[in-house]
């Protein structure tokens, strides 16, 4: 398998190790492979019977052919044994008729974990194969669950060190803990005044600035990324929906709530790959940039933005996006797109582009009425209990059921436990308003769930990180860090 920069047409090829070690491509494109390897429906029944470990590392191995399969099995059994995944990994559960698929069993209760349990190792491979010396400094940009997910990923794990950038009002309260409060000598976290798209435009501009990558080289290290930028963060995410899928056990049409675009474009991978996926419903919450894009063509992140109470979709610049439109409109034009989006703040696709993304996307969005009520009437009705984000997960799975009459099973991605988010979902359970850790005892003792312990072990633990930064001296917290 061989890998290509979105943004280069003339098709430059990179080995997997390559891409995995660098993170993101030299023209400051996203790398992605030639072609989507294709699974038989006779491959894909034969993988029923494996554990979650194995099916994840049969369709990983598809990608990263430069990588021993031996040790990528290795790796997928480690990252997704019984100690991070209590009780198993991306179950499948039934709630009332929708399927939810469930991604926050792991050590910080977020979907992120399914990839950044992995992606340490992958990394390690990575560097082991392209003879790379020194140590991969990740740097990572996080609107809240992919930071701290990346912290306990890479903690103490030799020949890394980590940075961790949040916006210091764009987060809750406990993933703000959970990360300032991350143990490692390897790790270092930072609040950055602006929202999480400074963060992540900042990040990806430190990434790719010479001076930087040779300050770093001069003291024996390289840059990495631990964000969706990073195949190695995108791959294990095709493989739970690949699972998920023969889990239901026929077509199923797959939800997901997401903000950076990277989730929902490994279930169209998958989906590519021959999963039995049918339509994918992109799910955002007010700051609906998708939406917009999805249903006019137009991408524009000049609007307002608001920070709501699903903070990990509060994302107005949807960097995997770029991914999808390589793959619908070749190098160039993704080029082009991307530069306008930069300096003008919009682009618009063709009308031949909008056609081939409407076959398999569809796009809602939901206010926070609309997640309030979601999440009061899955306990209501179900008594299954959702957090925010999967809220507006299923209040886009209604609307596209109800306005197109798809009757083909309905699989939501659940991205992460109720208790990260417990003030919203108290409110909306109509329990009286109570912050942190207090909503946390209310909606255990309303609902009768045991609070996740990594939520609970934090609680009264002291920040270690308290330092904020503006989004220009970025660079300069990674020179002091490193």
């Amino acid at each position: 398998m061989k890998f290509v920069s979105t943004r280069d047409a003339a098709f430059k090829q990179y080995e997997p190790c390559e891409v995995i070690k660098a993170g993101i491509a030299p023209d400051g494109g996203l790398f992605f492979p030639t072609a989507i390897p294709k699974f038989s429906k006779y491959e894909l029944i034969g993988m029923m019977p494996f554990s979650y470990a194995d099916r994840a590392s049969r369709v990983i191995s598809a990608y990263l052919t430069d990588l021993d399969k031996a040790d990528i099995e290795k790796s997928c059994r480690e990252a997704y044994g019984e100690s991070s995944f209590p009780g198993g990994a991306a179950p499948v559960v039934n709630a009332g008729g929708t399927y939810f698929l469930e991604l926050y069993h792991g050590p910080t209760c977020a979907f992120k974990d399914m990839a950044l349990q992995l992606m340490p190792r992958l990394l390690a491979l990575s560097v082991k194969r392209s003879g790379a010396k020194g140590d991969a400094v990740i740097l990572v940009a996080t609107s809240g669950d992919t930071g701290k997910a990346a912290l306990e990923g890479f903690a103490d794990v030799p020949g890394t060190r980590i940075a961790v950038f949040y916006p210091t009002n764009g987060v809750s309260e406990i993933q703000k803990k959970q990360m300032c409060t991350q143990r490692g000598g390897n790790v270092a976290v930072f609040g950055v005044d602006g929202n999480f798209d400074d963060c992540q435009s900042a990040v990806k501009a430190v990434l790719c600035d010479t001076a930087t990558q040779e300050y770093l080289k001069e003291r024996g290290c390289f840059f990495s990324s631990a964000n969706s930028i990073n195949f190695g963060r995108l791959v294990p995410q095709v493989a739970y929906y690949v699972s998920a899928s023969l889990d239901v056990g026929e077509e199923c049409c797959v939800t997901v709530p997401t903000g950076n675009f990277g989730n929902i474009l490994a279930a169209y991978m998958a989906k590519k790959a021959g999963a039995p996926i049918g339509r994918l419903v992109c799910a955002s919450n007010r700051n609906n940039v998708l939406t917009d894009f999805f249903n006019t063509g137009v991408y524009d992140r000049r609007r307002k933005f608001y920070l709501t109470s699903s903070p990990s979709m509060d994302i107005l610049i949807s960097s995997t996006l770029e991914r999808l439109l390589w793959l619908v409109c070749g190098p160039e034009k993704t080029a082009r797109y991307m530069s306008e989006l930069k300096e003008e703040g919009a682009f618009k696709v063709d009308g031949r582009t909008m056609e081939i993304l409407r076959r398999d996307f569809a796009a809602y969005y939901a206010d926070e009425k609309q997640v309030s009520f979601a999440i009061a009437e899955s306990w209501r009705r179900n008594s299954y209990l959702i957090d925010t984000h999967t809220a507006a997960g299923l209040h886009a799975a209604n609307v596209y059921r109800k306005e197109t009459g798809d009757a083909r099973p309905m699989l939501v991605v659940s991205t992460a436990s109720p208790f990260k988010f417990a003030p919203a979902v108290c409110s909306a359970l109509g329990i009286k308003a109570k912050e942190g850790f207090a909503a946390a005892d209310a909606l255990a003792e309303f609902t009768g769930l045991e609070i996740p312990q990594p939520i609970a072990g934090i609680r009264g633990v002291p920040d270690r990180f308290t330092q904020t930064v503006a989004p220009a001296d970025i660079a300069n917290a990674v020179k002091s860090f490193v």
